[in-house]
């Protein structure tokens, strides 16, 4: 079971870059203006997190060992989100069941209900089962779901915002915090990369760290402080 009150089919027509088969920057960016207020269009050529709008920057990625697909951002960004969509298809719930509304990355549609969806539009944020945790939605993660989720972020070193830990809230979400050349970014992504060679046993398919183990307990609420979540 995804929640605890049970999963939501995927809801059609959200004109998302997204295949299921078988079924800490959060404001605007400074060339030009976020969510108009009257139709809640965003118009920036940027998203919030300061990534160009650029469908041509995106193209469709499957999340190792599960049959769901996605459209992200190429490069560092794409490679850290689908680290996130990985360890969530295979710790908390599976991302190909066509259940909880499955996994969503680009998107060309530009209404959103807060700033930090417009991530979407630049292909640097995903939304792992949305139907089942939306936008100010009141179902939570379980408590050790949620442990899990900060094991996660401690592994992308501050580079990937929890849309838990924003207001409003949006447990689905997870969004590219680095803006655009950060050193820091590629150093991330080049870990957790599973086609590098040298990419350690727990990044590849399949194969899962243990949030519980005590040095990564203390990372995890390390990130979590530091972020102020």
């Amino acid at each position: 079971m995804i929640s605890r009150r049970g999963l939501l089919r995927v809801a059609a027509g959200t004109g998302a870059l997204a295949v299921v088969s078988g079924t800490s920057i959060t404001s605007a960016s400074a060339t030009g203006p976020s969510t108009e207020p009257s139709t809640g269009r965003w118009s920036g050529e940027v998203s919030a997190n300061g990534w160009r709008i650029d469908p041509a920057s995106v193209t469709v990625h499957q999340v190792q060992g599960s049959a769901a697909s996605l459209g992200l951002r190429r490069g560092d960004p794409g490679i850290v989100l689908l680290h996130v969509a990985r360890r969530w298809h295979y710790e908390i719930a599976a991302l190909d069941t066509g259940e909880g509304g499955g996994v969503t990355g680009h998107t060309t549609q530009r209404t959103v209900g807060a700033d930090f969806e417009s991530n979407h539009l630049s292909g640097t944020a995903v939304a792992l089962h949305p139907t089942a945790y939306p936008l100010n939605g009141s179902e939570g993660l379980w408590p050790h779901q949620e442990a899990i989720v900060r094991d996660i972020l401690a592994d992308c070193d501050g580079m990937v915002v929890w849309g838990g830990d924003l207001t409003p809230v949006k447990v689905s979400h997870f969004h590219i915090a680095a803006r655009p050349g950060d050193k820091a970014l590629a150093r991330v992504a080049a870990r957790l990369d599973p086609g590098r060679s040298d990419a350690p046993r727990t990044q590849t398919a399949g194969t899962v760290a243990d949030p519980s183990a005590p040095f990564r307990r203390t990372r995890a609420r390390r990130l979590q402080r530091s972020q102020g979540a």
